[in-house]
């Protein structure tokens, strides 16, 4: 639980930094690599390779859809934390088991898209440029669209069963370094999984290179096989069948259609696409309909608010679909899908869960808004070389840096504390790039911004993760903590939506005069900021200055919210109610 984190003794700084190299932060380095490897070789990747094999971009961009699995993993976490697979969960435990068997069906869902893929042709072979004509390969993508859901599907699950395992493997005071070594895996394998197999593939073909990456995926295989065994509770037991099997029967299909329904509407949301809704609905998806349609759903800033009310509208279907009404095994199984673990986390945290759930919500918000910056690097005047030095390579580094000493200051000065740290880091942040109004197009101003955004997200997101871990009791593991990681991010939805209209609404203002009042406090600003827009836009700099700091300040302002609910519930730091609450204490 949150409050353990700080009751339990601080180390001094030389132990904070041993606990990295901790036989069980290791394989979480490991396990983090195998979370990472799936997720870009089912969309991003591949698209390389289907356009080299001729396959229209429309067909192309559909395979997006295959990560929305990720966003909806929740509605089959609780499978997760009841079933014991036969065989594997006597020699490894519950989670290391489902990890093993997840990561068996990713090697070979990989490895069956590699073998299925259409051929890309000689005279395409090298090269991803020139004229594309539609291909006859295209009725085999059906199968390799099957194949990545499916495969998408194992990689979503093994993410359910890492974060399972990492909770109940490790004390509350140590989820900062488990946390920062998953990150520091997944990100390293997102790296490889892009890079790699386009670099295989030009020397010995995409089959090949798809096929050398299920070979890599051992390494998550190994870091199972060599994982400490967790400490779970097993939830309880199914009741007898008191109604006739084809009743049963009748209500596990009822229920199964619900959440399936529900499904589409809560991923259409998360992800922001509206295909599932179509697919749902086939007479939205038909010509001039399936235009507007998108466009409603992906229009800014009102598209987030369908985006989000299609997310609140699919949980409340889930909800009815999970809501016991009778005395049957279909309602006690689904019951543990939403039911019971929002019943176990209010009956802890009582009055103040709410304000949790709040908090949650709100504690990343000042991030999500600067879904701009790439605009506004090249609107101050950077070069695309220049932003992509510092954001690219240069902002990875000091994101890994910023996870890392997330992880550190878990360990060293306890869970609230770090959170109040990442939540005080993050609106201020923001802030910082307001300097580079002044500055214009300064090399030193960019990287001294992007290493402070970057450092400041890294410890407040480590400390997120470390206190949605501790929140979760034994036997909800799974659910709990999906829940929160699939649903924390909806309130940022809407805010990052507006986050053009206001920059453009204050630049707009200050270019009337109706704020003269800012518009003067950067007559001192670097003539070469913001100088081509003010030549293709007859816009005075100051204007365009005024328009992104007003922003900076706002996302600064918001960000406080985080600040003052993370205060709130450090205040209030209600006590377990139950000894099964506690998050699961793991020997040094």
């Amino acid at each position: 639980m949150a409050e353990a984190s700080d009751a339990a003794p601080k180390r001094s700084t030389w132990e904070s930094i041993a606990v990295f190299f901790e036989r069980r932060s290791l394989i979480m380095l490991a396990l983090g690599f195998s979370a990472g490897l799936p997720n870009l070789l089912l969309y991003d990747t591949i698209s390389a390779w289907m356009r080299q094999a001729k396959i229209p971009l429309d067909v192309i961009t559909l395979f997006s859809l295959v990560t929305i699995t990720y966003a909806v993993k929740f509605l089959w976490a609780p499978i997760v934390d009841r079933v014991r697979i036969p065989g594997l969960y006597q020699l490894l435990g519950k989670r290391r088991s489902w990890m093993l068997l997840v990561q068996i069906g990713i090697v070979f869902g990989i490895w069956l898209i590699a073998t299925n893929m259409p051929p890309v042709s000689a005279a395409v072979a090298g090269s991803v440029e020139g004229a594309v004509q539609p291909d006859p390969n295209l009725n085999a993508l059906g199968v390799v669209a099957v194949l990545a859901v499916i495969t998408a599907m194992f990689g979503a699950t093994q993410d359910i069963a890492i974060d399972a395992w990492r909770i109940e493997v490790a004390a509350v005071e140590r989820q900062g370094v488990m946390a920062a070594a998953y990150q520091w895996g997944y990100r390293l394998a997102v790296v490889v999984s892009g890079a790699a197999p386009l670099f295989l593939a030009s020397r010995i073909g995409w089959t090949a290179a798809y096929s050398a990456m299920a070979v890599v995926m051992g390494i998550g295989v190994l870091g199972v096989l060599f994982a400490p065994r967790e400490q779970s509770v097993e939830p309880k037991p199914f009741p007898p069948a008191t109604t006739p099997a084809w009743m049963e029967a009748l209500e596990w299909i009822a229920r199964i259609a619900l959440m399936a329904f529900g499904a589409c509407f809560i991923g259409a949301g998360l992800s922001g696409k509206p295909e599932p809704i179509s697919f749902m609905f086939p007479w939205i998806g038909i010509g001039g309909a399936a235009t507007s349609f998108a466009e409603a759903w992906t229009a800014k800033p009102w598209g987030a608010v369908w985006q989000v009310l299609g997310v609140a509208f699919g949980l409340a279907v889930v909800a009815f679909a999970t809501y016991p009404l009778f005395k049957s095994r279909p309602s006690a199984y689904f019951a543990g899908t939403l039911k019971e673990p929002l019943e176990d986390f209010f009956k802890r945290y009582r009055t103040t869960g709410a304000l949790i759930l709040a908090m949650i919500c709100v504690y990343r918000i000042a991030d999500f808004v600067l879904n701009l910056m790439t605009a506004f690097y090249v609107d101050v005047g950077f070069t695309l070389d220049e932003i992509a030095g510092a954001r690219k390579l240069f902002g990875v580094l000091m994101s890994m840096a910023g996870i890392g000493l997330g992880g550190w200051s878990v360990a060293r000065f306890g869970l609230m504390r770090s959170l109040i740290v990442g939540a005080i880091l993050q609106p201020l942040s923001n802030v910082a790039f307001g300097a580079l109004v002044f500055t214009g197009p300064s090399l030193p101003g960019l990287y001294a911004c992007i290493a402070i955004d970057n450092i400041s997200a890294g410890i407040a997101g480590t400390a997120l993760i470390a206190y949605m871990s501790s929140l979760t009791s034994l036997g909800f593991t799974a659910t709990q903590y999906a829940l929160f990681s699939s649903l924390y991010a909806l309130p940022g939805k809407i805010l990052a939506a507006i986050s053009g209209r206001i920059v453009e609404g204050a630049t707009a203002a200050a270019a009337a005069g109706e704020s003269g009042w800012l518009r003067g406090a950067f007559t001192g600003m670097s003539p070469r900021a913001f100088a081509h827009l003010v030549a293709e836009r007859g816009i005075p700099a100051e204007a365009f200055a005024a328009g992104y700091m007003t922003f900076f300040i706002y996302s600064g302002v918001i960000g406080i919210a985080a600040l003052v609910f993370a205060v709130a519930v450090m205040r209030r730091q209600p006590p377990a109610t139950d000894a099964n609450g506690d998050a699961a204490p793991a020997p040094a």
